[in-house]
């Protein structure tokens, strides 16, 4: 296979010199974690802005840098509304989540858990998160892959194979000192990339930016709010995006990634202070804002740039929103440009890759692996068991990717994931803050239905996917309150029967 036969030699340098740098970072912090603290949590002394980019960069994988373009270039800007969140949701996670989360001085989100409700909900959630990211890295895998063999030409199973192992690589030899420090050179590579696009767009469309507002406010992108109009008249509200929806899932989604998440609990836990917590929450909000909405501009650029050259090479009408950004990066953008925008969007996947790697071996080494051992291990053993612990989740999460590939529709895939295992997690999540009165057994039998419901949802309707997180969250809290009412009504029948005996 000639490799420079599509993408050519710049791009292809351009791909490999970003690997060869990310590797160069796992081999420079190779070997200096001497105890699980260093491993886990970098000695829980990084400087905030690292971690703050890190932070947003595990968050933002490629599905993000894939799906918000190709949203804006399909239906319309709904998902604007999820950069405005983040802010909104900053003052809780500074002065309630976090305060209470560094007292307590735990290591996971789920040692938290199981203080308030015990060791077995500790193991649940912690189950949960290990299958919910298992599936999730086999999203951020196939991405990336996907993009990149469209653009080069290259076949899918051998970029989900070059990616998987480079990410393993590089997070097997630093820990979470690499998997940062990677996510800040990955964060600068997503950023810039999306810039530069956005700017050249600007700069080829007549009219520039004015044109492309006028060209998506003609087009209906703009109509964010009412319904849309469908072959035989309006979609039902439950099965289209609009900004209300977008507004809830993101809400509950935001408040799960960053208050309950291992992936981003982690690094926070890692920050030297607790104001230096605060400075990487306030940057990720601002992050958030304008990276949705400089990404979403790009969609609508795209959508213009096609109607304003409609003699050029246009998408195939089989082409899935989620294609339509690599499509122009292969057919439209110069040599050199192309490979950093495809390497933008390998270092969004790697940056969530690495992080989920490492997330789900600290849970493993602190919330599951002590509950079959009889006897204290030393730091050597626990640093080499989470050597191999995360190249095992490196080869898991390249299968996942390949079936991922199955799948086909990465929001789809995203949507299913989270629905199935993040949302029962919140939901015990806020009863942990809010209630003293709910108990572990309520939710654990809440599950049952909750699940059903949630299968019936992704599998038996045409409910939009922006719906669905927060119908499962509904789902889970409220057969949870229920059933703990009936507990509490059986209780109060027996109070007095016991009394009269």
């Amino acid at each position: 296979m000639d490799i420079f036969s599509q993408f050519g030699f710049w791009n292809t340098l351009t791909l490999f010199g970003y690997l060869a740098l990310v590797l160069g970072v796992g081999v420079l912090f190779s070997g200096k974690q001497k105890t699980g603290t260093d491993f886990f949590l970098a000695g829980r002394n990084l400087p905030w802005l690292p971690v703050a980019m890190s932070m947003y960069a595990s968050v933002t994988s490629a599905s993000t840098y894939l799906v918000l373009p190709g949203k804006a270039y399909a239906e319309n800007v709904s998902l604007f509304v999820a950069g405005f969140i983040s802010p909104l949701l900053a003052p809780l996670l500074i002065f309630a989540v976090y305060p209470r989360y560094r007292r307590a001085g735990v290591t996971t989100s789920y040692e938290f858990i199981g203080r308030r409700f015990g060791r077995a909900a500790r193991t649940a959630t912690s189950v949960l998160f290990v299958l919910a990211r298992l599936g999730w890295l086999g999203i951020v895998l196939y991405a990336p892959a996907l993009a990149l063999s469209v653009v080069a030409g290259w076949p899918l199973g051998v970029c989900i194979l070059v990616l998987g192992v480079v990410t393993t690589l590089y997070t097997v030899m630093g820990g979470l000192s690499a998997v940062v420090w990677t996510d800040v050179i990955q964060f600068l590579i997503l950023v810039g990339g999306a810039v530069l696009v956005f700017v050249l767009l600007c700069v080829r469309i007549p009219g520039g930016l004015g044109e492309i507002w006028s060209t998506a406010a003609e087009t209906g992108r703009l109509d964010v709010f009412g319904a849309a109009p469908g072959a035989e008249g309006t979609v039902p509200f439950f099965f289209q995006m609009t900004a209300w929806s977008i507004a809830i899932h993101m809400g509950l989604n935001m408040f799960f990634e960053y208050g309950a998440d291992q992936v981003t609990v982690q690094r926070l836990m890692a920050v030297r202070t607790d104001g230096g917590v605060m400075k990487a929450i306030a940057f990720n909000a601002v992050s958030d804002v304008m990276m949705i909405s400089l990404l979403l501009f790009v969609g609508l650029g795209i959508h213009a740039f096609f109607l304003a050259f409609p003699g050029g090479v246009l998408p195939p009408a089989d082409l899935s929103s989620d294609g339509i950004l690599p499509f122009y990066i292969q057919h439209y953008l110069p040599p050199g440009i192309a490979g950093l925008m495809v390497t933008a969007i390998l270092a969004a996947a790697m940056s969530s890759a690495d992080s989920g790697m490492n997330s789900i071996a600290t849970v493993l080494e602190t919330d599951l692996f002590p509950l079959f051992r009889k006897r204290a291990v030393s730091d050597e053993h626990k640093i080499l068991l989470a050597r191999w612990v995360t190249l095992a989740l490196g080869a898991g999460a390249i299968v996942c990717a390949f079936l991922m590939a199955a799948i086909g529709n990465i929001l789809e895939g995203f949507s299913l994931v989270i629905s199935l295992f993040n949302a029962p997690v919140l939901a015990l999540f806020v009863f942990a803050f809010l209630s003293t009165e709910i108990r572990f057994r309520d939710w654990l039998l809440a599950l049952g239905p909750a699940l059903a419901l949630t299968i019936w949802i992704n599998f038996f309707t045409q409910i939009n996917w922006s719906w669905r997180f927060a119908a499962s969250f509904a789902a889970a809290l409220l057969f949870t309150v229920l059933i703990h009412l009936f507990f509490r009504c059986i209780r109060a029948e027996k109070a007095p029967a016991a009394a009269r005996e």
